[in-house]
C-alpha cells in the first residue's frame, strides 16, 4: 500500500475510533509534519522562540481536537495541518503583540515567491486579517495562499490538494498576491 493510501486509511480508522489508529497515524505522518512545520518557520523572525518540535505539537493538539472534519485523504489532512499551524503561529504572535501592549509589530521574514507582494518584515498578524478577509470573498484564492506561503507547496502540489488544474491555481495566486499587496499596504 502506499504511503498516500496507508494515510488515508488511517484517517479513516481514526474517524471511525479504531484503538489505536492516530498512535499510527501519526507516526505515519510525523516527518511530513516536522517539514511542513519547518517551512512554516523559515518564514518567521530569527528570534522566534517557538521552535518546529513546538510547533508540530501544537498543531497536533489542534488536529486531534479535530472530530467533526471529514476527512478526505493525506492531502486534505497535511492543509489543515498547516492551517494550524498557521493558527498557531498567529495566535503566538497576538499574544506577543498583546503582552507588548500593542509594541514592535511581529517580524515574519519574507518568501522570495511573495516579495514581490509584501516588504520583507511583514506583520503576522496583518496577514492573516488579510487572509481572512480575502476568504470570505474568494475562499480558494485564500486557500491557495495559504498552502502557497505557508504551507510551502508548490503549484502542483497546492493544485492537487484543491483538486483544480496548475492553470487555476497560478491565476488565483496571482490575483491573491495582487489583492493582498493593495490591503497591507492599505493597512
Amino acid at each position: 500500500m502506499s504511503d498516500q493510501g496507508r494515510v488515508t486509511g488511517l484517517l479513516k480508522d481514526w474517524v471511525a475510533g479504531r484503538q489505536g489508529s492516530l498512535d499510527g497515524l501519526m507516526g505515519a505522518v510525523h516527518a511530513e509534519l516536522r517539514r511542513l512545520a519547518g517551512s512554516h518557520m523559515r518564514r518567521e523572525r530569527r528570534d522566534h522562540t517557538l521552535q518546529v518540535t513546538g510547533l508540530v505539537n501544537e498543531a497536533y493538539l489542534r488536529l486531534i481536537e479535530q472530530k467533526h472534519v471529514s476527512w478526505q485523504d493525506r492531502r486534505h489532512f497535511f492543509a489543515i495541518a498547516s492551517r494550524c499551524m498557521r493558527r498557531v503561529l498567529v495566535d503566538y504572535a497576538r499574544q506577543r503583540r498583546a503582552d507588548k501592549r500593542g509594541g514592535d509589530r511581529v517580524i515574519v521574514a519574507g518568501d522570495e515567491s511573495l516579495d514581490a507582494v509584501v516588504e520583507r518584515d511583514l506583520d503576522l498578524v496583518a496577514l492573516d486579517d488579510a487572509l481572512v478577509t480575502l476568504a470570505r470573498l474568494d475562499e480558494r484564492q485564500a486557500k491557495v495562499v495559504e498552502l502557497r506561503y505557508f504551507g510551502g507547496l508548490s503549484i502542483t502540489e497546492t493544485a492537487n490538494v484543491l483538486d483544480v488544474s496548475p492553470a487555476t491555481v497560478k491565476r488565483d495566486w496571482e490575483t491573491a498576491r495582487l489583492w493582498l499587496t493593495r490591503e497591507l499596504r492599505r493597512g
